[in-house]
Protein backbone atom coordinates (compact mmCIF):
# COMPACT_ATOMS: atom_id res chain seq x y z
CA UNK A 1 0.00 0.00 0.00
CA UNK A 2 1.42 3.07 -0.66
CA UNK A 3 0.77 7.07 0.74
CA UNK A 4 0.43 9.75 -0.86
CA UNK A 5 0.47 13.76 -0.53
CA UNK A 6 -2.25 15.70 -2.08
CA UNK A 7 -0.35 16.32 -4.90
CA UNK A 8 0.93 13.38 -5.61
CA UNK A 9 -2.86 12.02 -5.65
CA UNK A 10 -3.98 14.69 -7.76
CA UNK A 11 -1.23 13.39 -10.38
CA UNK A 12 -2.32 9.69 -9.84
CA UNK A 13 -5.64 11.22 -10.56
CA UNK A 14 -5.05 13.13 -13.72
CA UNK A 15 -2.83 10.85 -15.29
CA UNK A 16 -5.10 8.12 -14.53
CA UNK A 17 -8.02 9.52 -16.64
CA UNK A 18 -5.84 11.79 -18.94
CA UNK A 19 -3.02 8.97 -20.22
CA UNK A 20 -4.40 5.72 -19.74
CA UNK A 21 -8.10 6.94 -20.30
CA UNK A 22 -10.27 5.78 -17.34
CA UNK A 23 -13.30 8.16 -17.11
CA UNK A 24 -13.53 9.92 -14.06
CA UNK A 25 -17.38 9.53 -13.98
CA UNK A 26 -16.18 5.49 -13.65
CA UNK A 27 -13.41 6.21 -10.98
CA UNK A 28 -16.04 7.83 -9.06
CA UNK A 29 -18.97 4.99 -9.09
CA UNK A 30 -16.09 2.65 -8.05
CA UNK A 31 -15.50 5.00 -5.20
CA UNK A 32 -18.97 5.25 -4.10
CA UNK A 33 -20.11 1.88 -4.44
CA UNK A 34 -16.75 0.90 -2.41
CA UNK A 35 -17.32 2.34 -0.04
CA UNK A 36 -21.13 1.62 0.19
CA UNK A 37 -20.02 -2.16 0.05
CA UNK A 38 -17.83 -1.61 3.52
CA UNK A 39 -20.71 0.67 5.19
CA UNK A 40 -23.17 -2.04 4.30
CA UNK A 41 -22.15 -4.67 7.17
CA UNK A 42 -22.83 -1.93 9.97
CA UNK A 43 -26.22 -0.63 9.17
CA UNK A 44 -29.74 -1.24 9.26
CA UNK A 45 -32.82 -0.38 7.19
CA UNK A 46 -33.99 1.68 9.69
CA UNK A 47 -30.51 3.71 9.98
CA UNK A 48 -31.51 7.26 9.19
CA UNK A 49 -28.52 8.39 7.04
CA UNK A 50 -27.53 12.02 5.65
CA UNK A 51 -25.15 13.08 3.05
CA UNK A 52 -23.02 15.69 3.44
CA UNK A 53 -21.88 16.96 -0.07
CA UNK A 54 -19.77 18.99 -1.22
CA UNK A 55 -18.40 20.14 -5.22
CA UNK A 56 -15.28 18.39 -6.09
CA UNK A 57 -14.55 14.54 -5.96
CA UNK A 58 -15.66 14.15 -2.30
CA UNK A 59 -19.04 15.37 -3.36
CA UNK A 60 -19.29 13.35 -6.49
CA UNK A 61 -18.30 10.17 -4.18
CA UNK A 62 -21.27 11.35 -1.85
CA UNK A 63 -24.08 11.34 -4.28
CA UNK A 64 -22.93 7.71 -5.31
CA UNK A 65 -23.06 6.72 -2.19
CA UNK A 66 -26.25 8.56 -1.69
CA UNK A 67 -27.75 6.81 -5.04
CA UNK A 68 -26.41 3.01 -3.75
CA UNK A 69 -27.73 3.31 -0.85
CA UNK A 70 -31.08 4.52 -1.54
CA UNK A 71 -31.76 1.85 -4.50
CA UNK A 72 -30.60 -0.72 -1.37
CA UNK A 73 -33.69 0.40 0.05
CA UNK A 74 -31.87 2.63 3.17
CA UNK A 75 -33.55 5.94 4.23
CA UNK A 76 -31.37 8.29 2.77
CA UNK A 77 -31.24 11.91 2.06
CA UNK A 78 -28.43 14.95 0.86
CA UNK A 79 -27.82 18.13 1.86
CA UNK A 80 -25.57 19.65 -0.55
CA UNK A 81 -23.00 22.39 1.49
CA UNK A 82 -22.31 24.62 -1.95
CA UNK A 83 -24.38 26.18 -4.14
CA UNK A 84 -25.35 24.49 -7.30
CA UNK A 85 -23.10 26.29 -9.35
CA UNK A 86 -20.23 24.62 -7.95
CA UNK A 87 -21.23 21.49 -8.60
CA UNK A 88 -19.74 20.47 -12.06
CA UNK A 89 -17.92 18.16 -14.17
CA UNK A 90 -18.33 14.20 -13.11
CA UNK A 91 -19.85 15.24 -9.54
CA UNK A 92 -22.83 17.17 -11.51
CA UNK A 93 -23.22 13.97 -12.98
CA UNK A 94 -23.45 11.88 -10.33
CA UNK A 95 -26.17 14.27 -8.78
CA UNK A 96 -28.40 14.27 -11.76
CA UNK A 97 -28.23 10.24 -11.45
CA UNK A 98 -29.11 10.23 -7.77
CA UNK A 99 -31.85 13.18 -8.37
CA UNK A 100 -33.13 11.01 -11.33
CA UNK A 101 -33.02 7.68 -8.99
CA UNK A 102 -35.78 9.21 -6.72
CA UNK A 103 -33.40 11.35 -4.07
CA UNK A 104 -33.63 13.82 -1.72
CA UNK A 105 -31.94 16.98 -2.08
CA UNK A 106 -31.49 20.06 0.23
CA UNK A 107 -29.33 22.95 -0.15
CA UNK A 108 -27.34 24.44 2.56
CA UNK A 109 -29.09 27.68 1.90
CA UNK A 110 -32.34 26.75 1.86
CA UNK A 111 -32.05 25.02 5.15
CA UNK A 112 -31.44 26.29 8.45
CA UNK A 113 -32.48 23.92 11.14
CA UNK A 114 -28.75 21.97 10.43
CA UNK A 115 -28.96 21.04 14.23
CA UNK A 116 -32.00 19.10 13.69
CA UNK A 117 -30.70 17.51 10.70
CA UNK A 118 -27.90 15.82 12.20
CA UNK A 119 -30.19 15.09 15.69
CA UNK A 120 -32.30 13.02 13.63
CA UNK A 121 -29.78 10.99 11.54
CA UNK A 122 -28.23 8.00 13.19
CA UNK A 123 -25.33 8.06 10.30
CA UNK A 124 -23.86 10.82 8.73
CA UNK A 125 -21.56 10.60 5.67
CA UNK A 126 -19.13 13.46 5.30
CA UNK A 127 -18.51 13.77 2.07
CA UNK A 128 -17.96 17.53 2.16
CA UNK A 129 -14.16 18.91 2.02
CA UNK A 130 -11.31 16.57 -0.03
CA UNK A 131 -7.83 16.61 0.03
CA UNK A 132 -7.64 20.51 -1.47
CA UNK A 133 -8.46 22.61 1.61
CA UNK A 134 -6.64 25.74 2.07
CA UNK A 135 -6.84 27.30 5.42
CA UNK A 136 -9.56 27.38 7.51
CA UNK A 137 -12.96 26.67 6.95
CA UNK A 138 -15.25 29.25 5.79
CA UNK A 139 -18.26 30.15 8.71
CA UNK A 140 -20.98 27.83 7.38
CA UNK A 141 -19.11 24.78 7.26
CA UNK A 142 -17.27 25.60 10.71
CA UNK A 143 -20.82 25.33 11.76
CA UNK A 144 -21.49 21.94 10.15
CA UNK A 145 -18.21 20.31 11.61
CA UNK A 146 -19.32 22.00 15.26
CA UNK A 147 -22.37 20.78 15.55
CA UNK A 148 -21.27 17.48 14.10
CA UNK A 149 -18.48 16.42 16.12
CA UNK A 150 -20.89 17.30 19.43
CA UNK A 151 -23.85 14.83 18.03
CA UNK A 152 -23.82 11.19 18.33
CA UNK A 153 -24.34 10.60 15.07
CA UNK A 154 -22.01 7.55 13.23
CA UNK A 155 -19.76 10.08 11.03
CA UNK A 156 -18.19 8.36 8.17
CA UNK A 157 -15.74 10.62 6.20
CA UNK A 158 -14.83 10.18 2.40
CA UNK A 159 -11.43 9.53 2.07
CA UNK A 160 -10.40 12.08 4.42
CA UNK A 161 -12.41 14.02 6.99
CA UNK A 162 -13.80 17.77 6.17
CA UNK A 163 -11.07 20.21 6.96
CA UNK A 164 -8.08 18.32 8.03
CA UNK A 165 -5.03 18.64 6.03
CA UNK A 166 -3.92 15.89 3.79
CA UNK A 167 -0.34 16.62 4.33
CA UNK A 168 1.99 17.41 6.82
CA UNK A 169 2.68 20.99 8.45
CA UNK A 170 0.07 21.60 10.85
CA UNK A 171 2.02 21.97 14.12
CA UNK A 172 -1.17 21.13 16.21
CA UNK A 173 -5.04 20.29 16.17
CA UNK A 174 -5.55 24.19 16.90
CA UNK A 175 -4.58 25.22 13.52
CA UNK A 176 -7.41 23.60 11.97
CA UNK A 177 -10.88 22.99 11.83
CA UNK A 178 -11.83 19.32 11.04
CA UNK A 179 -14.70 16.60 11.36
CA UNK A 180 -14.04 14.20 13.88
CA UNK A 181 -14.74 10.88 12.22
CA UNK A 182 -15.68 7.63 13.77
CA UNK A 183 -14.91 5.87 10.73
CA UNK A 184 -12.93 7.01 7.40
CA UNK A 185 -12.48 5.30 3.98
CA UNK A 186 -9.49 6.34 2.63
CA UNK A 187 -9.74 6.82 -1.62
CA UNK A 188 -6.78 4.65 -3.47
CA UNK A 189 -3.99 5.55 -1.00
CA UNK A 190 -3.81 7.00 2.37
CA UNK A 191 -2.76 10.60 2.66
CA UNK A 192 0.17 11.74 5.04
CA UNK A 193 -1.53 13.24 7.89
CA UNK A 194 -3.09 9.71 8.45
CA UNK A 195 0.16 8.94 9.89
CA UNK A 196 0.75 12.22 11.83
CA UNK A 197 0.39 12.89 15.80
CA UNK A 198 -1.66 15.59 15.54
CA UNK A 199 -4.27 14.76 12.45
CA UNK A 200 -4.36 11.16 12.94
CA UNK A 201 -7.13 10.98 15.62
CA UNK A 202 -9.42 12.80 13.52
CA UNK A 203 -9.92 9.57 11.27
CA UNK A 204 -11.41 7.29 13.27
CA UNK A 205 -10.43 3.94 12.33
CA UNK A 206 -9.78 3.96 8.79
CA UNK A 207 -9.40 1.42 5.71
CA UNK A 208 -8.37 1.72 2.11
CA UNK A 209 -10.72 1.32 -0.73
CA UNK A 210 -9.37 0.81 -4.31
CA UNK A 211 -11.23 2.27 -7.28
CA UNK A 212 -9.04 0.95 -10.17
CA UNK A 213 -6.05 3.49 -9.97
CA UNK A 214 -3.02 1.21 -11.55
CA UNK A 215 -0.08 -0.03 -9.54
CA UNK A 216 2.33 1.56 -11.87
CA UNK A 217 0.78 5.14 -11.82
CA UNK A 218 1.88 4.53 -7.56
CA UNK A 219 5.08 3.75 -8.49
CA UNK A 220 5.82 7.03 -10.51
CA UNK A 221 4.34 9.33 -8.50
CA UNK A 222 5.15 7.91 -4.63
CA UNK A 223 7.98 6.19 -3.06
CA UNK A 224 6.22 6.45 0.06
CA UNK A 225 4.81 2.96 1.32
CA UNK A 226 2.85 1.46 4.23
CA UNK A 227 4.71 -1.81 5.53
CA UNK A 228 2.08 -4.35 6.90
CA UNK A 229 1.28 -8.12 6.78
CA UNK A 230 1.28 -8.82 3.60
CA UNK A 231 5.04 -6.99 3.18
CA UNK A 232 6.00 -9.13 6.18
CA UNK A 233 4.97 -11.91 4.18
CA UNK A 234 6.13 -11.31 0.48
CA UNK A 235 9.50 -10.61 2.26
CA UNK A 236 10.46 -12.41 4.92
CA UNK A 237 13.14 -14.58 4.32
CA UNK A 238 12.18 -18.56 5.69
CA UNK A 239 14.81 -20.91 6.78
CA UNK A 240 16.10 -23.58 4.33
CA UNK A 241 16.43 -27.17 5.65
CA UNK A 242 20.22 -27.09 5.47
CA UNK A 243 21.04 -23.85 6.81
CA UNK A 244 24.23 -23.71 9.67
CA UNK A 245 24.57 -20.67 11.76
CA UNK A 246 26.91 -18.83 9.66
CA UNK A 247 24.50 -18.53 7.29
CA UNK A 248 22.41 -16.24 9.83
CA UNK A 249 24.93 -13.85 10.61
CA UNK A 250 27.31 -13.26 13.42
CA UNK A 251 26.11 -9.84 14.87
CA UNK A 252 28.55 -7.51 17.85
CA UNK A 253 26.47 -5.58 20.12
CA UNK A 254 28.70 -3.10 21.87
CA UNK A 255 26.99 -1.12 25.23
CA UNK A 256 25.68 -0.94 28.95
CA UNK A 257 27.40 0.18 31.81
CA UNK A 258 27.69 0.06 35.64
CA UNK A 259 23.64 1.66 35.53
CA UNK A 260 22.17 0.26 32.85
CA UNK A 261 23.43 -3.21 31.85
CA UNK A 262 19.93 -4.46 31.38
CA UNK A 263 19.53 -2.37 28.08
CA UNK A 264 22.30 -4.59 26.47
CA UNK A 265 21.24 -7.85 27.71
CA UNK A 266 17.53 -7.21 26.36
CA UNK A 267 19.24 -6.47 22.41
CA UNK A 268 21.60 -9.15 22.60
CA UNK A 269 18.70 -11.39 23.90
CA UNK A 270 16.35 -9.74 21.23
CA UNK A 271 19.15 -10.32 18.27
CA UNK A 272 18.93 -14.22 18.84
CA UNK A 273 15.41 -14.39 19.69
CA UNK A 274 14.85 -12.79 15.97
CA UNK A 275 17.01 -15.20 14.25
CA UNK A 276 20.91 -14.21 14.41
CA UNK A 277 22.97 -17.53 14.24
CA UNK A 278 25.44 -16.00 16.63
CA UNK A 279 26.09 -12.43 19.53
CA UNK A 280 28.45 -11.19 20.83
CA UNK A 281 28.35 -8.68 23.68
CA UNK A 282 31.00 -6.08 23.65
CA UNK A 283 31.10 -4.49 27.30
CA UNK A 284 32.80 -4.52 30.58
CA UNK A 285 34.24 -7.10 32.69
CA UNK A 286 31.73 -6.27 35.37
CA UNK A 287 28.51 -5.71 33.06
CA UNK A 288 29.50 -9.66 31.77
CA UNK A 289 29.22 -10.73 34.99
CA UNK A 290 25.41 -9.63 35.40
CA UNK A 291 24.40 -10.23 32.24
CA UNK A 292 26.13 -13.39 31.72
CA UNK A 293 23.15 -16.06 32.99
CA UNK A 294 20.91 -14.10 31.42
CA UNK A 295 21.86 -14.64 28.03
CA UNK A 296 23.90 -17.55 27.97
CA UNK A 297 23.80 -18.16 24.40
CA UNK A 298 26.07 -15.46 23.20
CA UNK A 299 29.91 -14.80 23.62
CA UNK A 300 31.44 -12.04 25.17
CA UNK A 301 33.86 -9.24 24.25
CA UNK A 302 35.61 -7.87 27.38
CA UNK A 303 36.11 -3.55 26.45
CA UNK A 304 37.67 -1.32 28.63
CA UNK A 305 35.93 0.82 30.99
CA UNK A 306 36.67 3.54 33.34
CA UNK A 307 34.65 4.49 36.74
CA UNK A 308 31.69 2.31 35.07
CA UNK A 309 31.81 3.61 31.46
CA UNK A 310 33.42 2.39 28.26
CA UNK A 311 36.70 3.73 27.19
CA UNK A 312 38.51 3.97 24.03
CA UNK A 313 41.55 3.03 25.82
CA UNK A 314 41.90 -0.88 24.49
CA UNK A 315 41.57 -1.51 20.85
CA UNK A 316 38.31 -3.68 20.00
CA UNK A 317 38.98 -5.78 17.05
CA UNK A 318 35.53 -5.11 14.76
CA UNK A 319 36.83 -8.27 12.49
CA UNK A 320 34.53 -11.36 11.14
CA UNK A 321 31.04 -9.69 12.44
CA UNK A 322 27.96 -8.71 9.72
CA UNK A 323 26.61 -6.25 11.35
CA UNK A 324 27.16 -4.28 14.47
CA UNK A 325 24.69 -2.56 16.95
CA UNK A 326 26.03 0.12 19.45
CA UNK A 327 24.82 2.73 21.96
CA UNK A 328 22.32 0.84 23.99
CA UNK A 329 23.17 1.82 27.80
CA UNK A 330 26.07 3.02 27.29
CA UNK A 331 25.63 6.42 29.25
CA UNK A 332 26.61 9.63 27.55
CA UNK A 333 29.98 10.50 29.32
CA UNK A 334 33.22 12.09 27.56
CA UNK A 335 35.14 8.87 27.65
CA UNK A 336 32.62 7.06 25.65
CA UNK A 337 32.47 9.27 22.97
CA UNK A 338 35.56 8.67 21.48
CA UNK A 339 35.21 4.92 21.46
CA UNK A 340 31.48 5.31 19.48
CA UNK A 341 33.36 7.63 17.19
CA UNK A 342 36.83 5.32 16.50
CA UNK A 343 33.66 2.21 15.92
CA UNK A 344 32.45 4.28 13.10
CA UNK A 345 35.50 4.85 11.62
CA UNK A 346 36.77 1.41 11.56
CA UNK A 347 33.72 -0.48 11.07
CA UNK A 348 33.55 -2.45 7.63
CA UNK A 349 29.43 -3.56 8.54
CA UNK A 350 26.43 -2.21 9.05
CA UNK A 351 26.03 -0.52 11.83
CA UNK A 352 22.89 0.55 13.88
CA UNK A 353 23.20 3.21 16.23
CA UNK A 354 20.44 4.11 19.22
CA UNK A 355 20.31 5.59 22.09
CA UNK A 356 23.62 7.16 24.00
CA UNK A 357 25.03 6.59 20.89
CA UNK A 358 23.02 9.13 19.20
CA UNK A 359 24.26 11.74 21.47
CA UNK A 360 27.53 10.43 20.63
CA UNK A 361 27.15 10.76 17.18
CA UNK A 362 25.75 14.22 17.06
CA UNK A 363 29.26 16.03 18.12
CA UNK A 364 30.66 14.93 14.64
CA UNK A 365 27.43 13.92 12.20
CA UNK A 366 30.68 14.03 9.24
CA UNK A 367 31.44 10.53 9.96
CA UNK A 368 28.48 9.38 9.17
CA UNK A 369 28.82 10.86 5.69
CA UNK A 370 32.30 9.40 5.55
CA UNK A 371 31.26 5.98 5.74
CA UNK A 372 31.57 3.18 2.99
CA UNK A 373 29.40 1.28 4.69
CA UNK A 374 25.47 1.48 5.80
CA UNK A 375 24.25 2.98 8.84
CA UNK A 376 21.11 2.94 10.61
CA UNK A 377 19.85 5.31 13.02
CA UNK A 378 17.06 4.64 15.22
CA UNK A 379 16.19 7.59 17.31
CA UNK A 380 12.58 8.30 19.01
CA UNK A 381 11.38 12.09 18.16
CA UNK A 382 13.26 13.24 21.44
CA UNK A 383 16.62 11.89 20.32
CA UNK A 384 15.63 13.14 16.49
CA UNK A 385 15.29 16.67 17.68
CA UNK A 386 18.35 16.72 19.38
CA UNK A 387 20.04 15.47 16.48
CA UNK A 388 18.42 18.24 14.46
CA UNK A 389 18.39 21.28 17.05
CA UNK A 390 14.83 21.98 16.93
CA UNK A 391 11.55 21.29 19.01
CA UNK A 392 9.96 18.06 19.32
CA UNK A 393 6.83 19.91 18.26
CA UNK A 394 8.42 20.39 14.86
CA UNK A 395 9.37 17.54 14.27
CA UNK A 396 6.30 15.72 14.51
CA UNK A 397 4.93 18.47 12.37
CA UNK A 398 6.59 17.40 9.42
CA UNK A 399 8.18 13.82 10.28
CA UNK A 400 8.34 12.66 6.88
CA UNK A 401 10.60 15.74 5.58
CA UNK A 402 13.02 16.23 8.53
CA UNK A 403 13.56 12.23 8.09
CA UNK A 404 14.13 12.45 4.49
CA UNK A 405 16.46 15.57 4.73
CA UNK A 406 18.47 14.43 7.59
CA UNK A 407 18.57 10.30 5.84
CA UNK A 408 20.01 12.33 2.41
CA UNK A 409 21.59 14.71 4.18
CA UNK A 410 24.11 12.07 6.22
CA UNK A 411 23.72 9.00 4.13
CA UNK A 412 21.72 6.51 6.17
CA UNK A 413 19.06 4.75 6.89
CA UNK A 414 16.29 6.21 9.44
CA UNK A 415 14.25 4.66 11.91
CA UNK A 416 11.67 7.43 13.64
CA UNK A 417 10.01 5.40 16.08
CA UNK A 418 6.90 6.11 17.25
CA UNK A 419 3.00 5.68 17.24
CA UNK A 420 3.72 5.14 13.47
CA UNK A 421 7.52 4.57 12.73
CA UNK A 422 8.76 5.73 9.49
CA UNK A 423 11.74 3.91 7.69
CA UNK A 424 13.68 6.53 5.49
CA UNK A 425 16.91 5.14 3.11
CA UNK A 426 19.56 7.51 2.06
CA UNK A 427 18.07 7.81 -1.51
CA UNK A 428 14.81 8.61 -0.49
CA UNK A 429 12.55 5.72 -0.33
CA UNK A 430 9.89 5.87 2.67
CA UNK A 431 7.78 3.42 4.86
CA UNK A 432 5.54 3.23 7.74
CA UNK A 433 5.28 0.47 10.15
CA UNK A 434 2.00 -0.25 11.24
CA UNK A 435 1.95 -2.76 14.20
CA UNK A 436 2.65 -1.28 17.51
CA UNK A 437 0.50 -0.58 20.49
CA UNK A 438 0.28 1.50 23.89
CA UNK A 439 1.96 -1.59 26.02
CA UNK A 440 5.41 -0.14 23.87
CA UNK A 441 5.29 2.66 25.93
CA UNK A 442 7.84 1.37 28.59
CA UNK A 443 11.72 1.59 28.89
CA UNK A 444 13.91 -0.98 27.30
CA UNK A 445 11.71 -1.53 24.24
CA UNK A 446 14.11 0.59 21.94
CA UNK A 447 17.05 -1.75 23.08
CA UNK A 448 14.52 -4.94 22.11
CA UNK A 449 13.93 -2.73 18.41
CA UNK A 450 17.53 -2.88 17.71
CA UNK A 451 18.29 -6.41 18.64
CA UNK A 452 15.81 -7.52 16.08
CA UNK A 453 17.36 -4.99 13.87
CA UNK A 454 20.49 -6.33 14.42
CA UNK A 455 19.12 -9.56 13.40
CA UNK A 456 16.97 -8.79 9.75
CA UNK A 457 20.24 -6.94 8.95
CA UNK A 458 22.23 -9.87 8.53
CA UNK A 459 18.95 -11.91 6.96
CA UNK A 460 19.00 -12.64 3.26
CA UNK A 461 16.95 -9.32 2.51
CA UNK A 462 17.69 -5.85 1.62
CA UNK A 463 18.57 -3.15 4.56
CA UNK A 464 15.20 -1.15 3.94
CA UNK A 465 13.27 -4.69 3.39
CA UNK A 466 15.31 -6.02 6.75
CA UNK A 467 14.62 -2.46 8.60
CA UNK A 468 10.79 -2.72 7.97
CA UNK A 469 10.45 -6.19 9.21
CA UNK A 470 12.21 -5.72 12.29
CA UNK A 471 9.54 -3.05 13.06
CA UNK A 472 6.83 -5.05 12.13
CA UNK A 473 8.42 -7.90 14.35
CA UNK A 474 8.48 -5.68 17.49
CA UNK A 475 5.16 -4.52 16.76
CA UNK A 476 3.09 -7.20 15.98
CA UNK A 477 4.97 -8.90 19.29
CA UNK A 478 3.60 -6.29 21.37
CA UNK A 479 -0.46 -6.96 19.78
CA UNK A 480 0.16 -10.63 20.00
CA UNK A 481 1.02 -10.64 23.24
CA UNK A 482 -1.94 -8.25 24.34
CA UNK A 483 -4.08 -9.92 22.24
CA UNK A 484 -3.40 -12.99 24.46
CA UNK A 485 -2.34 -12.88 27.87
CA UNK A 486 -1.23 -9.41 28.20
CA UNK A 487 -2.63 -5.89 28.87
CA UNK A 488 -0.90 -2.90 27.79
CA UNK A 489 -0.76 -1.41 31.66
CA UNK A 490 1.93 -4.42 32.00
CA UNK A 491 3.66 -5.26 29.21
CA UNK A 492 6.87 -4.91 29.41
CA UNK A 493 9.74 -4.78 27.17
CA UNK A 494 11.42 -8.53 28.24
CA UNK A 495 8.17 -9.94 27.38
CA UNK A 496 8.20 -8.44 23.48
CA UNK A 497 11.31 -10.41 23.24
CA UNK A 498 9.39 -13.46 24.12
CA UNK A 499 7.05 -12.51 21.45
CA UNK A 500 8.73 -12.73 18.92
CA UNK A 501 7.92 -16.53 18.59
CA UNK A 502 4.44 -15.68 18.47
CA UNK A 503 4.84 -13.47 15.58
CA UNK A 504 6.62 -16.53 13.40
CA UNK A 505 4.68 -19.17 14.12
CA UNK A 506 1.41 -17.35 13.12
CA UNK A 507 2.94 -15.70 10.17
CA UNK A 508 4.90 -18.95 8.76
Amino acid sequence: MYIVTAKEMYDIDHYTMQEIGMDGKLLMENAGRAICARMDAGLSKGNRITVFAGSGNNGGDGFVIARTLLNQMYVVHVVQVVQDAKITGDALYHKHLFLKCGGSLRTLEAENDINGIIKRSDVVVDAMIGIGIKGKLREALNRIVSVLNDSDACIVSVDIPSGLPADEGALAAAEFTAVQADYTFVVGAPKMSAFLEATAPFYGDWETVSIGFPEAVFQKYTDKHVWGHDEFRQTMPERKVYDHKGDHGRGLVIGGSKTMPGALAMTVKAALKAGSGLITAGTSEEVIRVIASESVEATYLVVSETNGHLTNDTPVSLEGYDAIALGVGMGQNEETRSLVHRLLDQAESPVVIDADGLHHTKSDLSILRARPDPTIMTPHPGEMAMLLDIFVHELLSKPFQYSLEFARRHNVYLVLKGKHTIITTPGGKQAVNTTGNPGLAKGGSGDVLTGIILAQLMQKQNIFQALCNACFIHGRSAELLVEDTHSYHDLMASDVIGGISKVYRTIF
